[in-house]
């Protein structure tokens, strides 16, 4: 069943999903206007995050070397997640300088350090698991009832969730966004962060780092094959799926000249032919976001990939439709 639409980082490069631990406490402040965070403010924030994942990414082996490395747990334990990490000082001023490529080009010690660490939890963390770990947890231990619907995916899902919070808890669900994730990574958290919550739909959009390089190169066929098994995994578990299209997107503020338009229409494609055959609830963003060259309505994003409130508002009800389509056919 096809819900067509009105017509209505990401970040970093390999390495940028797990490194979104520094800003987990930064993001605990809800990004809603009602609070006095506008909405200029949430897409300045995504801007720089990205420019900082990326120079985090590019830095020199030498450079990252210079940053001593603390005691870290290791093997089996009972927390292997690492306290929430801080953007410096000193990094938030370079990026909001002209010159900031200059000045991350031989950077303070505090921002050595940073990179340093950034790129450890990385690498113990790949798929970012200590994300949603502890919300997670208590959502078990305050025996919460099971979420209506959780949706998995990248910062579009992760500032969805942020900006349309009272959506999301109206209708009883549950974001796990992570925002630079590829599809391997939602995979590879897939049993933890949705599986885990035993939700009665899920809703995956992701795909969006994959076309970008976030983890590297990749395929058509990889991307699919991370779709196609998170499908599988939902339904083994007598969990509806709704699957999305990838909104549209003519360049990437963080790599530029990636041309993804066309990619984004053959993925997508592809997408609507394997709901069809799946007999899975589709809900078509990229139809109801895109202009006619295929990128992003300029009214409805402010950088040309993440919705801005409007556009998630454009979303909210084509959302909701899908979610109550897969709900009926349980």
């Amino acid at each position: 069943m096809t819900i067509d639409g009105l017509q209505v980082g990401e970040i970093g490069f390999r390495g940028s999903a797990a490194a979104v631990g520094d800003r987990n406490d930064a993001r605990r402040t809800t990004h809603r206007e009602s609070d006095g965070v506008t909405l200029e403010d949430v897409v300045r924030e995504g801007t720089l995050l990205a420019v900082a994942l990326a120079f985090t990414a590019l830095a020199p082996a030498f450079v990252l070397a210079q940053a001593p490395q603390g005691a870290t747990p290791s093997g089996l334990v009972d927390n292997p997640c690492p306290p929430p990490l801080q953007m410096p000082p000193e990094l938030a001023e370079i990026l909001k300088s002209p010159n900031r490529d200059a000045l991350m080009a031989a950077p303070p010690p505090a921002v050595v350090a940073y990179n340093q660490e950034q790129a450890r939890r990385t690498r113990d963390d790949w798929g970012n698991l200590c994300r949603y770990r502890a919300d997670n947890a208590a959502r078990v231990a305050a025996d919460a009832p099971a979420p209506t619907a959780v949706f998995m995916g990248d910062s579009i899902t992760e500032g969805w969730a942020r900006l349309g919070a009272d959506f999301f808890s109206a209708n009883g669900y549950v974001g796990r966004g992570i925002s630079g994730q590829v599809t391997g990574q939602n995979l590879l958290r897939f049993q933890q962060d949705v599986i885990n919550l035993h939700p009665k739909v899920v809703h995956i959009m992701i795909g969006t780092n994959d076309v970008a390089g976030n983890a590297g190169p990749t395929t058509y066929e990889n991307i699919q094959n991370n779709l196609m098994a998170m499908v599988q995994m939902a339904r083994a578990n007598k969990i509806a799926v709704v699957l999305a299209t990838i909104p549209p997107s003519t360049d990437f503020p963080w790599r530029r000249g990636m041309e993804p338009a066309l990619k984004f229409v053959k993925l997508n494609e592809w997408i609507r032919d394997y709901a069809k055959r799946e007999d899975v609830v589709l809900v078509d963003y990229h139809k109801a976001l895109a202009n006619a060259q295929n990128g992003f309505r300029t009214e409805w994003s402010g950088d040309g990939v993440h919705p801005n409130l409007e556009g998630y508002k454009i979303m909210n009800p084509l959302a909701e439709g899908a979610v109550k389509a897969a709900l009926n056919k349980r």
